[in-house]
């Protein structure tokens, strides 16, 4: 392979945010494939959940298929039916759910927060907001001085976590833009692409938006569940910076070809579908910081 300048057009753009979406959307759902068999086990996951993201998904593929979409949108697209696939066989041979997990009903939210730890070997610190000796009035001035060492530590650790999910993010991006850029350079014969199909075809705008109802409804569980219990335990932060990530980049990939009304109209439903389940996602990041407990806090309510 012999490197080649960028040429910088609406493809190119379209081509290299695709290919990061679809690194973003693999994060999101192999570490959890490969968790459940690491464990030899299902549990938590609602079989009912998983046929339906896959209805959802085969929607999202014919539609995409009959409708001429882009290619990423496709690759995509299958990528998500053969991972709901893999997770419904994995449901099915490790034998039927015991006790679904209510916190873990989103797709982009694995079994185990820690799975990407998991996978790369390596180990994150938990935080502790409270020593497991209660403080009281009587001796707390004895051990301030520790506390006060206990939440520079934390704090440390946590500035480290933030490192290593930032290298992680990078790291991701930068696969997305060299598997695109590695298949940019084996065509240096390239001629530019015709552009995007502007027939529309009525089966394939009803698949879009049945798989559109369907990965908006995946979300409002997780949101629901999170209000009622005013926290975001045991649900990963980083899992859906991911799912944001690939949302966007999905967009942006579809957007960056042309805004022709036409086209806009043809892509309406995959639009809607990740501009609806972004606003979401945002939402339960909000959640996040409107229900995170401030370590201080939380020790002075003990005192």
């Amino acid at each position: 392979m012999h490197f080649v300048p960028i040429e910088w057009t609406a493809q190119t753009v379209s081509g290299i945010t695709g290919s990061i979406s679809i690194a973003c959307w693999v994060i999101v759902f192999v570490p959890q494939i490969y968790e459940n068999f690491y464990r030899k086990s299902a549990d938590g996951l609602s079989l009912l959940f998983v046929i339906l993201w896959l209805v959802g998904d085969v929607f999202n593929l014919l539609g995409a298929v009959l409708q001429k979409l882009l290619p990423t949108m496709i690759i995509l697209a299958a990528y998500y039916t053969v991972a709901d696939i893999a997770l419904l066989l994995q449901c099915l041979w490790y034998g039927p759910e015991q006790k679904i997990d209510p916190i873990h009903l989103s797709p982009a939210n694995p079994i185990n927060e820690n799975v990407l730890q998991d996978v790369f070997n390596e180990n994150q610190p938990l935080l502790h907001a409270q020593s497991s000796a209660p403080l009281s009035r009587d001796n707390v001035g004895g051990i301030i001085e520790s506390a006060d060492d206990l939440l520079e530590s934390e704090r440390e650790v946590v500035k480290k976590n933030y490192l290593h999910d930032s290298v992680i993010v990078l790291s991701v991006i930068l696969a997305g833009f060299l598997s695109w850029y590695i298949s940019y350079c084996q065509n240096p014969n390239r001629s530019k692409p015709d552009g995007p199909s502007l027939e529309l075809n009525i089966l394939a705008q009803v698949f879009g938006y049945i798989s559109a109802v369907l990965y908006l409804g995946s979300r409002v569980p997780q949101i629901l569940l999170n209000f009622e219990r005013q926290s975001c335990e045991g649900i990963s932060f980083l899992f859906f910076l991911f799912a944001c990530l690939g949302n966007t980049t999905f967009i942006i990939s579809v957007l960056a070809i042309s805004f022709d009304p036409q086209y806009l109209l043809l892509n309406a439903s995959w639009l809607v579908g990740s501009s609806g389940t972004l606003i979401m996602d945002f939402i339960i990041f909000a959640q996040f910081f409107a229900y995170h407990r401030d370590p201080k806090l939380s020790e002075q309510d003990t005192v």
